[in-house]
Protein backbone atom coordinates (compact mmCIF):
# COMPACT_ATOMS: atom_id res chain seq x y z
CA UNK A 1 0.00 0.00 0.00
CA UNK A 2 1.24 3.24 -0.86
CA UNK A 3 2.10 5.62 1.93
CA UNK A 4 2.59 9.01 1.51
CA UNK A 5 4.27 12.07 3.93
CA UNK A 6 2.32 14.29 6.76
CA UNK A 7 4.36 17.25 4.93
CA UNK A 8 7.03 17.99 2.07
CA UNK A 9 9.28 19.77 4.47
CA UNK A 10 12.52 17.96 4.18
CA UNK A 11 14.32 19.61 7.49
CA UNK A 12 13.62 20.07 10.93
CA UNK A 13 13.90 23.74 11.06
CA UNK A 14 12.11 24.51 7.70
CA UNK A 15 9.15 27.05 8.56
CA UNK A 16 5.61 25.01 8.68
CA UNK A 17 3.78 28.51 9.83
CA UNK A 18 3.20 31.78 11.26
CA UNK A 19 1.39 33.01 14.50
CA UNK A 20 1.56 36.93 14.52
CA UNK A 21 4.75 36.69 12.17
CA UNK A 22 6.87 34.44 13.78
CA UNK A 23 7.50 30.99 12.88
CA UNK A 24 6.86 27.42 13.63
CA UNK A 25 9.05 25.03 12.57
CA UNK A 26 8.56 21.72 11.13
CA UNK A 27 9.94 20.00 14.27
CA UNK A 28 7.91 22.09 16.36
CA UNK A 29 5.03 21.31 14.44
CA UNK A 30 5.90 17.43 14.92
CA UNK A 31 6.15 17.71 18.44
CA UNK A 32 2.65 19.34 18.82
CA UNK A 33 1.13 17.40 16.51
CA UNK A 34 1.98 13.68 18.11
CA UNK A 35 1.43 15.46 21.91
CA UNK A 36 -1.80 15.93 20.61
CA UNK A 37 -2.18 12.99 19.22
CA UNK A 38 -1.61 10.78 22.44
CA UNK A 39 -4.28 13.24 24.32
CA UNK A 40 -6.74 12.41 21.88
CA UNK A 41 -10.31 10.42 22.95
CA UNK A 42 -10.71 6.86 21.92
CA UNK A 43 -13.43 7.46 19.84
CA UNK A 44 -13.03 7.67 15.78
CA UNK A 45 -14.27 10.73 14.74
CA UNK A 46 -12.92 14.29 15.06
CA UNK A 47 -15.10 17.14 14.59
CA UNK A 48 -12.33 19.72 14.35
CA UNK A 49 -13.54 23.20 15.04
CA UNK A 50 -10.40 24.95 16.12
CA UNK A 51 -10.29 28.47 14.68
CA UNK A 52 -6.26 28.78 14.31
CA UNK A 53 -5.56 27.61 11.41
CA UNK A 54 -2.21 26.15 12.99
CA UNK A 55 -4.39 24.92 15.80
CA UNK A 56 -6.46 22.96 13.26
CA UNK A 57 -3.45 21.74 11.02
CA UNK A 58 -1.37 19.98 14.45
CA UNK A 59 -5.24 18.67 15.23
CA UNK A 60 -5.51 17.32 11.57
CA UNK A 61 -2.00 15.71 11.95
CA UNK A 62 -3.04 14.27 15.30
CA UNK A 63 -6.19 12.70 14.10
CA UNK A 64 -4.09 10.87 10.99
CA UNK A 65 -1.29 9.82 13.36
CA UNK A 66 -3.73 8.18 15.79
CA UNK A 67 -6.30 6.82 13.14
CA UNK A 68 -8.99 8.85 13.35
CA UNK A 69 -11.15 10.65 11.01
CA UNK A 70 -11.78 14.38 11.08
CA UNK A 71 -15.93 15.20 10.19
CA UNK A 72 -16.26 18.44 8.49
CA UNK A 73 -19.08 20.05 8.11
CA UNK A 74 -19.96 23.50 6.77
CA UNK A 75 -21.68 24.97 9.74
CA UNK A 76 -22.51 24.18 13.41
CA UNK A 77 -25.72 25.06 13.79
CA UNK A 78 -27.67 22.89 16.46
CA UNK A 79 -29.77 21.19 13.59
CA UNK A 80 -26.32 20.23 11.46
CA UNK A 81 -25.04 18.60 14.54
CA UNK A 82 -27.92 16.63 15.28
CA UNK A 83 -27.64 14.85 12.31
CA UNK A 84 -23.58 15.06 12.69
CA UNK A 85 -24.21 12.68 16.27
CA UNK A 86 -26.66 10.54 14.00
CA UNK A 87 -23.97 9.76 11.34
CA UNK A 88 -21.06 9.48 13.78
CA UNK A 89 -22.30 8.59 17.35
CA UNK A 90 -18.91 8.82 18.83
CA UNK A 91 -17.88 12.07 17.07
CA UNK A 92 -16.18 14.46 19.97
CA UNK A 93 -15.47 18.25 19.19
CA UNK A 94 -11.81 19.73 19.54
CA UNK A 95 -11.72 23.05 19.67
CA UNK A 96 -9.44 25.94 20.95
CA UNK A 97 -12.07 28.07 22.10
CA UNK A 98 -12.97 27.66 25.99
CA UNK A 99 -16.55 28.47 25.60
CA UNK A 100 -17.32 26.82 22.82
CA UNK A 101 -20.87 25.75 22.87
CA UNK A 102 -21.04 23.03 20.23
CA UNK A 103 -22.96 20.02 21.89
CA UNK A 104 -20.44 17.65 22.00
CA UNK A 105 -18.15 15.78 24.11
CA UNK A 106 -15.21 18.41 23.98
CA UNK A 107 -11.41 18.26 23.95
CA UNK A 108 -9.95 21.91 24.34
CA UNK A 109 -7.13 22.26 22.11
CA UNK A 110 -3.96 23.74 24.74
CA UNK A 111 -0.17 24.82 23.52
CA UNK A 112 1.69 21.90 25.13
CA UNK A 113 5.28 23.25 26.41
CA UNK A 114 7.46 20.64 23.88
CA UNK A 115 9.83 23.48 22.84
CA UNK A 116 11.72 22.29 25.59
CA UNK A 117 11.72 18.67 24.30
CA UNK A 118 13.22 19.96 21.04
CA UNK A 119 16.84 19.67 20.15
CA UNK A 120 18.34 20.55 16.83
CA UNK A 121 17.22 18.09 14.65
CA UNK A 122 16.64 15.27 17.27
CA UNK A 123 14.57 13.01 16.14
CA UNK A 124 13.26 13.90 12.92
CA UNK A 125 11.02 11.66 11.15
CA UNK A 126 8.25 12.85 9.22
CA UNK A 127 5.25 10.59 9.36
CA UNK A 128 3.92 8.69 6.11
CA UNK A 129 0.24 7.74 6.39
CA UNK A 130 -1.60 5.47 4.13
CA UNK A 131 -2.82 6.61 1.33
CA UNK A 132 -5.95 4.58 1.57
CA UNK A 133 -6.34 6.35 4.86
CA UNK A 134 -9.58 7.79 5.73
CA UNK A 135 -8.46 11.32 6.58
CA UNK A 136 -12.05 13.09 6.49
CA UNK A 137 -15.78 13.39 5.56
CA UNK A 138 -16.51 16.68 4.36
CA UNK A 139 -20.19 17.64 4.57
CA UNK A 140 -22.61 19.73 2.64
CA UNK A 141 -26.40 20.46 2.90
CA UNK A 142 -28.76 18.46 0.40
CA UNK A 143 -31.91 19.87 -0.50
CA UNK A 144 -33.97 17.25 2.30
CA UNK A 145 -32.02 19.32 4.74
CA UNK A 146 -29.80 16.23 5.71
CA UNK A 147 -25.92 17.37 5.90
CA UNK A 148 -24.29 15.02 2.93
CA UNK A 149 -20.77 13.29 3.87
CA UNK A 150 -18.18 13.00 0.91
CA UNK A 151 -15.80 10.53 2.05
CA UNK A 152 -12.02 11.63 1.95
CA UNK A 153 -9.22 9.72 1.75
CA UNK A 154 -5.64 10.86 2.17
CA UNK A 155 -4.20 9.94 -0.84
CA UNK A 156 -6.85 11.43 -2.85
CA UNK A 157 -6.39 14.68 -0.68
CA UNK A 158 -2.97 14.65 -1.66
CA UNK A 159 -3.40 14.13 -5.16
CA UNK A 160 -5.36 17.01 -5.63
CA UNK A 161 -3.41 19.62 -3.84
CA UNK A 162 -0.25 18.23 -5.20
CA UNK A 163 -1.96 19.04 -9.01
CA UNK A 164 -2.83 21.56 -7.53
CA UNK A 165 0.57 23.11 -6.97
CA UNK A 166 1.59 21.98 -10.42
CA UNK A 167 -0.35 25.17 -11.29
CA UNK A 168 1.12 27.53 -8.88
CA UNK A 169 3.68 28.94 -10.62
CA UNK A 170 5.14 30.32 -7.35
CA UNK A 171 5.30 27.52 -4.75
CA UNK A 172 6.82 25.64 -7.50
CA UNK A 173 10.00 27.62 -7.11
CA UNK A 174 10.10 28.23 -3.66
CA UNK A 175 8.14 27.73 -0.61
CA UNK A 176 5.86 30.90 0.12
CA UNK A 177 4.21 31.90 2.86
CA UNK A 178 0.26 31.30 2.85
CA UNK A 179 -2.40 33.51 3.92
CA UNK A 180 -6.20 32.61 3.66
CA UNK A 181 -9.50 34.82 4.20
CA UNK A 182 -11.16 31.05 4.52
CA UNK A 183 -11.57 29.13 7.43
CA UNK A 184 -9.78 25.74 7.59
CA UNK A 185 -12.95 23.72 7.60
CA UNK A 186 -14.39 25.37 4.44
CA UNK A 187 -13.26 22.50 1.46
CA UNK A 188 -11.32 25.16 -0.60
CA UNK A 189 -9.91 26.86 2.98
CA UNK A 190 -8.83 23.01 3.56
CA UNK A 191 -7.44 21.96 0.85
CA UNK A 192 -5.12 25.39 0.07
CA UNK A 193 -4.21 26.98 3.50
CA UNK A 194 -3.90 23.71 5.36
CA UNK A 195 -3.36 20.95 2.77
CA UNK A 196 -0.68 22.62 -0.09
CA UNK A 197 1.29 24.04 2.52
CA UNK A 198 1.84 20.92 4.09
CA UNK A 199 2.65 19.16 0.65
CA UNK A 200 4.18 21.84 -1.06
CA UNK A 201 7.09 23.06 1.63
CA UNK A 202 4.67 26.16 2.14
CA UNK A 203 4.28 27.68 5.66
CA UNK A 204 0.47 28.79 6.60
CA UNK A 205 -0.97 31.48 8.68
CA UNK A 206 -2.15 31.18 11.82
CA UNK A 207 -4.77 33.76 11.44
CA UNK A 208 -7.85 34.61 9.50
CA UNK A 209 -7.73 37.92 8.36
CA UNK A 210 -11.24 39.58 7.75
CA UNK A 211 -11.15 43.24 6.82
CA UNK A 212 -8.61 44.79 4.37
CA UNK A 213 -6.89 46.39 7.08
CA UNK A 214 -5.80 43.01 8.61
CA UNK A 215 -5.55 41.01 5.47
CA UNK A 216 -2.51 44.05 4.38
CA UNK A 217 -1.22 43.73 7.88
CA UNK A 218 -0.85 39.92 8.18
CA UNK A 219 0.60 40.11 4.78
CA UNK A 220 3.49 42.40 6.23
CA UNK A 221 4.14 40.05 9.15
CA UNK A 222 5.19 37.47 6.92
CA UNK A 223 8.63 36.57 4.99
CA UNK A 224 8.44 36.62 1.18
CA UNK A 225 7.18 35.28 -1.30
CA UNK A 226 3.99 35.44 -0.38
CA UNK A 227 0.37 34.33 -1.73
CA UNK A 228 -2.95 35.39 -1.14
CA UNK A 229 -6.24 32.77 -0.95
CA UNK A 230 -9.29 34.50 -0.94
CA UNK A 231 -12.71 35.14 -2.19
CA UNK A 232 -14.95 37.36 -4.28
CA UNK A 233 -16.31 38.98 -1.60
CA UNK A 234 -12.72 39.82 0.14
CA UNK A 235 -11.78 41.35 -3.34
CA UNK A 236 -14.12 43.57 -3.70
CA UNK A 237 -13.91 44.57 -0.29
CA UNK A 238 -9.81 45.31 -0.89
CA UNK A 239 -10.67 47.01 -4.20
CA UNK A 240 -13.25 49.46 -2.64
CA UNK A 241 -10.28 50.44 0.36
CA UNK A 242 -7.53 52.73 0.03
CA UNK A 243 -5.32 49.61 1.46
CA UNK A 244 -1.89 49.02 -0.38
CA UNK A 245 -0.54 45.20 0.06
CA UNK A 246 2.92 44.15 0.63
CA UNK A 247 4.37 42.03 -2.90
CA UNK A 248 2.31 38.92 -3.91
CA UNK A 249 3.41 36.39 -6.07
CA UNK A 250 -0.11 35.68 -6.87
CA UNK A 251 -3.77 35.67 -5.55
CA UNK A 252 -5.95 32.71 -6.24
CA UNK A 253 -9.68 33.46 -6.02
CA UNK A 254 -12.39 30.45 -5.34
CA UNK A 255 -16.30 29.84 -3.86
CA UNK A 256 -17.88 32.13 -6.38
CA UNK A 257 -17.30 32.71 -9.93
CA UNK A 258 -15.19 36.24 -10.18
CA UNK A 259 -16.06 38.35 -13.09
CA UNK A 260 -12.86 39.54 -15.95
CA UNK A 261 -13.34 43.13 -14.98
CA UNK A 262 -12.88 42.48 -11.26
CA UNK A 263 -9.77 40.12 -11.83
CA UNK A 264 -8.51 42.77 -13.96
CA UNK A 265 -8.82 45.28 -11.90
CA UNK A 266 -7.33 43.03 -8.95
CA UNK A 267 -3.96 42.38 -11.21
CA UNK A 268 -3.59 46.06 -11.92
CA UNK A 269 -4.09 47.31 -8.55
CA UNK A 270 -1.59 44.76 -6.78
CA UNK A 271 0.61 44.04 -9.48
CA UNK A 272 0.27 40.21 -9.41
CA UNK A 273 -1.35 37.71 -11.92
CA UNK A 274 -5.29 35.99 -10.07
CA UNK A 275 -6.14 32.72 -10.73
CA UNK A 276 -9.37 31.25 -9.80
CA UNK A 277 -9.97 27.77 -8.72
CA UNK A 278 -13.12 25.90 -9.93
CA UNK A 279 -13.92 22.72 -7.53
CA UNK A 280 -16.79 21.25 -5.39
CA UNK A 281 -17.09 19.50 -1.99
CA UNK A 282 -18.05 16.21 -3.56
CA UNK A 283 -15.25 16.45 -6.18
CA UNK A 284 -12.08 19.28 -4.50
CA UNK A 285 -10.86 21.26 -6.71
CA UNK A 286 -10.28 19.97 -10.57
CA UNK A 287 -9.56 23.19 -12.75
CA UNK A 288 -7.94 26.97 -12.54
CA UNK A 289 -8.38 29.98 -15.29
CA UNK A 290 -6.27 33.14 -14.97
CA UNK A 291 -9.85 35.01 -15.22
CA UNK A 292 -8.73 38.63 -16.58
CA UNK A 293 -7.61 36.63 -19.78
CA UNK A 294 -9.34 33.59 -20.04
CA UNK A 295 -12.61 32.20 -20.10
CA UNK A 296 -11.96 28.81 -20.19
CA UNK A 297 -11.60 26.30 -17.57
CA UNK A 298 -8.30 23.75 -17.32
CA UNK A 299 -8.26 20.55 -15.74
CA UNK A 300 -6.24 19.00 -13.73
CA UNK A 301 -3.90 16.81 -15.44
CA UNK A 302 -5.35 13.52 -14.64
CA UNK A 303 -9.23 14.59 -14.56
CA UNK A 304 -11.95 14.93 -17.08
CA UNK A 305 -15.43 15.66 -17.53
CA UNK A 306 -18.26 14.39 -18.96
CA UNK A 307 -21.68 15.37 -20.41
CA UNK A 308 -25.14 13.42 -20.72
CA UNK A 309 -28.74 14.51 -20.63
CA UNK A 310 -28.98 13.83 -16.44
CA UNK A 311 -25.94 16.35 -16.57
CA UNK A 312 -22.41 17.43 -16.29
CA UNK A 313 -19.72 15.11 -13.79
CA UNK A 314 -16.20 14.74 -13.32
CA UNK A 315 -13.79 11.65 -13.26
CA UNK A 316 -10.31 10.82 -12.96
CA UNK A 317 -7.07 11.61 -11.16
CA UNK A 318 -8.16 12.65 -7.32
CA UNK A 319 -12.10 12.65 -8.24
CA UNK A 320 -11.86 8.70 -9.19
CA UNK A 321 -15.58 7.56 -9.89
CA UNK A 322 -17.98 10.02 -12.28
CA UNK A 323 -19.35 12.50 -9.67
CA UNK A 324 -21.80 15.08 -10.78
CA UNK A 325 -21.34 18.70 -10.86
CA UNK A 326 -23.71 21.36 -10.15
CA UNK A 327 -23.06 23.65 -13.39
CA UNK A 328 -23.96 23.74 -16.66
CA UNK A 329 -20.70 22.81 -18.77
CA UNK A 330 -19.61 22.53 -22.22
CA UNK A 331 -16.27 20.67 -23.15
CA UNK A 332 -14.34 22.70 -25.10
CA UNK A 333 -11.40 20.19 -25.60
CA UNK A 334 -10.23 17.21 -22.98
CA UNK A 335 -8.78 19.48 -21.02
CA UNK A 336 -11.12 22.81 -21.12
CA UNK A 337 -14.04 23.93 -20.59
CA UNK A 338 -16.89 26.81 -20.40
CA UNK A 339 -19.57 27.04 -16.88
CA UNK A 340 -22.84 28.27 -18.22
CA UNK A 341 -24.29 28.64 -14.63
CA UNK A 342 -25.90 26.51 -11.41
CA UNK A 343 -28.18 23.29 -13.16
CA UNK A 344 -30.83 24.20 -10.47
CA UNK A 345 -31.61 26.14 -7.75
CA UNK A 346 -28.23 26.23 -5.79
CA UNK A 347 -26.85 29.44 -3.91
CA UNK A 348 -23.93 30.13 -3.16
CA UNK A 349 -22.85 33.44 -0.27
CA UNK A 350 -19.82 33.46 1.17
CA UNK A 351 -18.27 30.56 0.21
CA UNK A 352 -21.18 28.27 1.44
CA UNK A 353 -23.35 26.44 -0.96
CA UNK A 354 -26.80 25.83 -0.01
CA UNK A 355 -30.53 25.42 -1.79
CA UNK A 356 -33.63 27.49 -2.04
CA UNK A 357 -35.65 24.20 -1.92
CA UNK A 358 -33.77 23.29 1.30
CA UNK A 359 -34.09 26.83 3.01
CA UNK A 360 -37.75 26.50 2.25
CA UNK A 361 -37.93 23.52 3.87
CA UNK A 362 -36.60 24.40 6.95
CA UNK A 363 -39.04 27.93 6.78
CA UNK A 364 -42.09 26.10 6.17
CA UNK A 365 -41.19 23.43 9.06
CA UNK A 366 -41.10 26.10 12.02
CA UNK A 367 -43.96 26.05 13.95
CA UNK A 368 -46.64 28.76 13.01
CA UNK A 369 -45.30 29.24 9.69
CA UNK A 370 -48.43 28.61 7.10
CA UNK A 371 -46.26 29.34 4.26
CA UNK A 372 -42.59 30.93 2.82
CA UNK A 373 -40.62 31.09 0.28
CA UNK A 374 -36.73 32.50 -0.29
CA UNK A 375 -35.69 34.67 -3.54
CA UNK A 376 -32.27 37.04 -4.16
CA UNK A 377 -32.59 40.24 -3.53
CA UNK A 378 -33.08 41.98 -7.07
CA UNK A 379 -31.36 45.15 -5.53
CA UNK A 380 -28.14 43.69 -4.77
CA UNK A 381 -24.97 43.31 -7.33
CA UNK A 382 -24.58 40.49 -9.05
CA UNK A 383 -21.84 40.94 -11.07
CA UNK A 384 -20.02 38.22 -9.13
CA UNK A 385 -22.22 35.34 -9.16
CA UNK A 386 -23.44 34.62 -5.21
CA UNK A 387 -22.79 38.23 -4.30
CA UNK A 388 -25.89 38.21 -3.48
CA UNK A 389 -28.40 38.27 -0.46
CA UNK A 390 -31.09 36.26 0.34
CA UNK A 391 -34.75 37.84 1.37
CA UNK A 392 -38.14 35.63 2.39
CA UNK A 393 -41.75 36.39 2.25
CA UNK A 394 -43.53 34.46 5.07
CA UNK A 395 -47.24 34.04 6.21
CA UNK A 396 -46.72 33.48 9.85
CA UNK A 397 -49.72 34.77 11.64
CA UNK A 398 -49.16 35.57 15.35
CA UNK A 399 -45.10 35.27 15.06
CA UNK A 400 -43.05 38.23 14.49
CA UNK A 401 -40.12 38.36 11.77
CA UNK A 402 -37.44 38.26 14.83
CA UNK A 403 -39.09 34.84 15.86
CA UNK A 404 -39.12 32.95 12.63
CA UNK A 405 -35.42 34.83 12.42
CA UNK A 406 -34.23 33.42 15.47
CA UNK A 407 -35.83 29.67 14.78
CA UNK A 408 -33.67 30.00 11.25
CA UNK A 409 -30.40 30.20 13.38
CA UNK A 410 -31.58 27.26 14.95
CA UNK A 411 -31.73 25.45 11.44
CA UNK A 412 -29.68 27.40 8.82
CA UNK A 413 -25.94 28.62 8.44
CA UNK A 414 -26.71 32.40 9.44
CA UNK A 415 -25.10 33.55 6.06
CA UNK A 416 -28.40 32.57 4.60
CA UNK A 417 -30.79 34.67 6.79
CA UNK A 418 -33.54 36.70 5.24
CA UNK A 419 -32.19 40.27 5.11
CA UNK A 420 -35.00 40.96 5.48
CA UNK A 421 -37.72 38.72 6.42
CA UNK A 422 -41.05 40.47 4.99
CA UNK A 423 -44.26 39.07 6.68
CA UNK A 424 -47.64 39.25 4.69
CA UNK A 425 -51.01 37.58 4.64
CA UNK A 426 -50.72 35.45 1.48
CA UNK A 427 -47.83 34.41 -1.12
CA UNK A 428 -49.20 35.18 -4.56
CA UNK A 429 -48.95 31.79 -6.01
CA UNK A 430 -50.83 31.26 -9.18
CA UNK A 431 -53.28 28.64 -10.34
CA UNK A 432 -50.77 25.96 -10.49
CA UNK A 433 -49.41 26.71 -6.47
CA UNK A 434 -46.34 27.80 -7.98
CA UNK A 435 -44.46 31.14 -7.23
CA UNK A 436 -43.21 33.55 -9.63
CA UNK A 437 -39.98 34.72 -8.66
CA UNK A 438 -40.60 38.14 -10.00
CA UNK A 439 -43.69 38.46 -7.96
CA UNK A 440 -41.44 38.04 -4.43
CA UNK A 441 -39.54 40.78 -6.48
CA UNK A 442 -42.27 42.69 -6.50
CA UNK A 443 -43.59 42.38 -2.70
CA UNK A 444 -39.48 43.40 -1.81
CA UNK A 445 -39.74 46.50 -4.16
CA UNK A 446 -42.82 47.45 -2.35
CA UNK A 447 -41.41 47.12 0.92
CA UNK A 448 -37.86 49.18 0.12
CA UNK A 449 -39.80 51.61 -0.47
CA UNK A 450 -42.29 51.87 2.86
CA UNK A 451 -39.82 50.47 5.17
CA UNK A 452 -35.87 51.16 3.74
CA UNK A 453 -34.30 50.58 7.09
CA UNK A 454 -35.48 46.76 6.39
CA UNK A 455 -32.72 46.24 3.34
CA UNK A 456 -29.41 48.26 5.02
Amino acid sequence: MAMLPLLAHDRPDAIVAYRGGEPISAAQFLADTRTLARRLPASTHILNACKDRYHFTVGLGASLLAGKCSVLPSTHTPEVIRHLRSFAPDVFCLSDDPQNSIDLPQLLYTPDATKAQLRSGAGWNVPQIHAERLAAYIFTSGSTGVPLPHRKTWGRLVSCVRAEVSRLTPLQRTPCAIVGTVPPQHMYGFESTVLLPLQSGSALSAERPFYPADIAEMLERLRAPRVLFSTPVHLRALLASDIRLPKLELIVSATAMLSANIAREVEQRFGCELLEIYGSTETGQIATRRTATEVRWRLWPDVRLQVSDSGAAAYGGHVGQPTPLADVVEITDPQHFLLHGRTADLVNIAGKRNSVSYLNHQLNAIPGVLDGAFFVREDTDESIAGSGRLAAVVVAPGLTASAITQALRERIDPVFLPRPLLLVEQLPRNETGKLPQHTLREIAAEAAVAQPHLFV
